[in-house]
């Protein structure tokens, strides 16, 4: 994984992102576990893998009704293929729906997801890579690749897996010797920080990371009049569909119907197809439980007597493609019997009817913090505006001759971090959303309080919801408008990843914000002053103390309004030296440029006081955004308060 603390890590991260580290041909090793190093360890000294980070012990399992010395974990053992069966393969035949079969865990949600994924062999092994096997040079280690937060991550696990009564536990295949299934589960749930983890989701959370796509949801009661259509173009482009019934209560979770339909349950969308049938055209949709049993016994099941009435060929063509748990149904009995439809579209071009526009994608990584960024929602007028927000300008109109409208398509999704792996810690998803406001104003100003409390939004999320993400297509007239995402309540903590898909030219800015006055210095933690050019997402504890330090006159250990403005008057100043010396846009300097940069500051020092700087504040011979800052707010500490050398109070800060 990346490293991590404070601004030097995140202008590393950002260094390495530009080089393409987090793509799919370079993904981010989870944990820094190499594959193929841990594999060619394993085989030359003969022994098989054993995995530290996920290690086959109680707390792997979960944390709850799967924690330790529980009825469901009592007598759990953890056992290889190679154990439970004589002739273990890791793929038979290619894989298929039958590979995937609910276990003990409530994860139907992800089960679907990896359904839908065996329709696509170009995506499955992106996820599933290829040459693996427990025969070549067999060491008990497998990989899969995941999508993360706007990332690809490769994570590596051993092959025990949870044996319970002679049989695995959890997700299984019907061959019952193949196994590829069962790892790939394993793995997911060591990113997630244990199987107990997985217990509950959304079928687009597994789209997404098997894709990297971006998903959008439809309320069946209020879906298009074109939607046979849109399911119809998004099969034939390979994209993941699931869909869902509603529970109305606790008691409705998983309970059967009459026709064998089950609420609250993940199913995928496997396929379209229309037939004559009583002399007219049949929509029918394919749809599979990945339970593998139950099944629709309606109209268009499997033995109905609907099937008697089309033309054999075609009756048994499909047929023939069906799968166990898999059923067909007429496509007006699935929008009355279904309540949501979930399409993840696997990259953002596709989102557009026309195949020959391109949408531009942006990104940006952000944080909710209690006290300075975590405003919560509209609702919350007081607090609302400290949210971070993110300007977007909007250049060019659709091509749609159709369409009067001058406006501009574009999709807003909203992602939350790592919720999954708190809940252990007894947290789960935050309720999030977004709303947009139109602003023609200055360029890179935070808007304040009473901006929201005399400005409308133009448009937001079509709902404030605790899923892992929240997305949202918009059609707006050109020009420039402030994205502020949240989450519903303020005070609520969590890291978030924004994208941003635009049909036509488009430009997005972090909005910089500062919010240091009236408190106290170890309740700042940091302040953000990161521009679009400028690779960093705020500064540490270290420079706020400085910073603090440096205009604190009473010894309040806090700013008044005046010294913030003097203090962020200076920093703006040093701002612009920064870029001005920052030749390549890095992030960073060489200890060449800051010598240069320090003097445009006003500080004139000789050969020896600039070594001990570069020796106290570069990292790698390159000195980052914040560690400047906090050098020269040093720097002008000691040439205005103290008449010591300034090379004896540098030796000593050293």
């Amino acid at each position: 994984m990346y490293p991590s603390g404070g601004i030097s890590a995140t202008i590393y991260t950002n260094r390495l992102r530009a080089e393409g580290m987090g793509s799919k041909e370079q993904a981010v090793a989870f944990a820094n576990q190499d594959y193929e190093a841990l594999k060619q360890q394993c085989v030359e000294s003969g022994c098989l893998f054993e995995d530290p980070c996920f290690p086959a012990e109680p707390p792997s399992l979960g944390f709850k009704e799967l924690a330790p010395y529980s009825s469901k974990t009592r007598d759990v053992e953890w056992m290889r293929p190679t154990e439970l069966t004589g002739d273990p393969q890791f793929i038979i035949g290619g894989a298929t729906r039958t590979d995937i079969c609910q276990g003990a865990l409530g994860d139907c949600w992800l089960l679907a997801a990896i359904a839908s994924l065996t329709l696509n062999e170009k995506l499955l092994h992106r996820v599933v890579p290829h040459g693996q096997s427990f025969q070549d040079d067999y060491a008990g280690i497998f990989h899969f690749q995941f999508w993360q937060f706007g990332e690809w991550v490769d994570v590596v696990i051993d092959d025990r897996l949870p044996v319970k009564d002679g049989e695995l536990m959890f997700v299984h295949s019907a061959e019952g010797n193949e196994f590829w299934s069962a790892l790939m589960e394993k793995a997911y749930a060591k990113l997630n920080g244990s199987y107990e983890a997985l217990s509950g989701g959304s079928t687009t959370e597994g789209f997404e990371d098997f894709t990297g796509g971006v998903s959008e949801m439809y309320e069946l009661r209020r879906a298009p009049k074109d939607l046979y259509r849109i399911i119809g173009k998004a099969l034939d482009r390979g994209s993941l569909l699931g869909c869902s019934i509603d529970i109305t209560s606790a008691f409705d979770m998983e309970a059967v119907t009459f026709k064998k339909l089950v609420k609250g349950h993940a199913y995928s969308v496997t396929g379209l197809k229309e037939v004559e049938f009583r002399g007219k055209i049949e929509r029918l949709i394919r749809i599979r439980n990945p339970w593998g049993q139950v099944e629709w016994t309606g109209a268009w099941s499997d033995n109905s007597p609907e099937w008697s009435e089309i033309d054999p060929s075609e009756r048994e063509d499909l047929h023939l493609k069906m799968e166990d748990g898999e059923f067909w149904m007429s496509f007006a009995e699935f929008m009355r019997q279904f309540s949501r439809l979930e399409i993840c579209n696997l990259t953002p071009d596709v989102l557009s009817d026309d195949a020959l526009s391109h949408w531009n994608t942006m990104k940006f990584y952000g944080t909710w913090r209690k006290g300075s960024t975590a405003g919560g929602c509209r609702n919350h007028p007081n607090t609302f505006w400290i949210n971070p927000q993110y300007k977007i300008t909007l250049l060019e109109e659709d091509d749609d001759p159709e369409d009067d409208e001058v406006a501009c398509s574009f999709l807003v999704a909203l992602m939350q971090k790592d919720r999954r792996r708190y809940r252990r810690h007894g947290q789960d998803m935050h309720t999030i959303g977004f709303a947009l406001y139109e602003h023609r104003g200055c360029q890179n100003v935070h808007l304040k309080k009473n901006f929201f409390l005399s400005s409308a939004s133009c448009a937001r999320s079509d709902t404030f919801i605790n899923l892992r993400e929240v997305s949202t297509r918009l059609r707006l007239p050109p020009g420039e408008y402030i994205i502020v995402p949240s989450t519903f309540e303020p005070g609520k903590e969590a890291d978030f990843v924004l994208r941003v898909f635009t049909e036509k030219q488009s430009e997005t800015q972090y909005v910089s914000f500062a919010l240091i006055v009236g408190q106290t210095v170890s309740d700042v933690g940091f302040f953000t002053i990161s521009d679009k050019d400028l690779k960093t997402d705020g500064f540490s504890m270290e420079s706020c103390r400085t910073m603090v330090n440096l205009m604190d006159k009473d010894g309040s250990a806090r700013l008044g309004l005046v010294e913030f403005q003097i203090l962020w008057n200076k920093i703006r100043k040093w701002l612009i030296i920064f870029r001005q010396f920052d030749l390549d846009k890095s992030g960073a300097m060489s200890s060449y440029e800051m010598r240069l940069a320090v003097e445009a500051a006003g500080f004139k020092l000789n050969n020896t006081l600039h070594q001990i700087l570069v020796a106290r504040y570069a990292e790698n011979e390159m000195i980052d955004f914040d560690n400047f800052i906090c050098c020269l707010v040093k720097l002008e500490a000691m040439f205005s308060k103290y008449i010591i050398p300034i090379w004896l109070y540098m030796t000593m800060c050293g």
